[in-house]
């Protein structure tokens, strides 16, 4: 695989994880509770694989990306990069705490990192998706 196939390919695990997240959303709200958790561990594998093959893109890379567009497009770039960023560092011990009491039986204390962990994830997932079409699509360099 090229270097370049990287962000295609981790724009759509990113897009594939928030459609799971989207899926088991509406499973466990419908009460379909082996369906959202299937959907919800999916969503846990895509991430993860999302997150080898950002290493291995940034660590072949070896630069940064540099965006392309100019004005006020810039700060609402750089705006949903940095909230993007500090969110994604933060919701992997959050992903990994709520799945653990689900695992564990513990559905009480899942239901109240769930109401947290989902909106911040969703929010990563999608803004992976929005920072590749930024990057790559809308506002590529020269």
């Amino acid at each position: 695989m090229n270097v370049q196939d990287f962000p295609a390919l981790n724009a759509s695990l990113n897009a594939t994880s928030a459609l799971l997240m989207t899926a088991g959303f509406i499973s466990i709200k419908t009460k379909r509770i082996a369906a959202h958790r299937v959907c919800m561990l999916a969503s846990v594998i895509v991430s993860v694989v999302f997150l080898v093959c950002y290493v291995i893109y940034h660590v072949r890379k070896g630069e940064p990306t540099r965006f392309g567009g100019t004005g006020a497009i810039r700060s609402v770039y750089f705006t949903m990069l940095i909230s993007h960023i500090l969110l994604a560092i933060a919701i992997v011990p959050l992903v990994m705490r709520t799945v653990f009491l689900a695992l564990k039986g513990r559905i009480e204390q899942h239901r109240a990192w769930a109401r947290w962990t989902f909106p911040l994830w969703y929010y990563v997932s999608v803004t992976g998706v929005l920072v590749y079409f930024f990057l790559y699509r809308w506002w590529p360099t020269a």
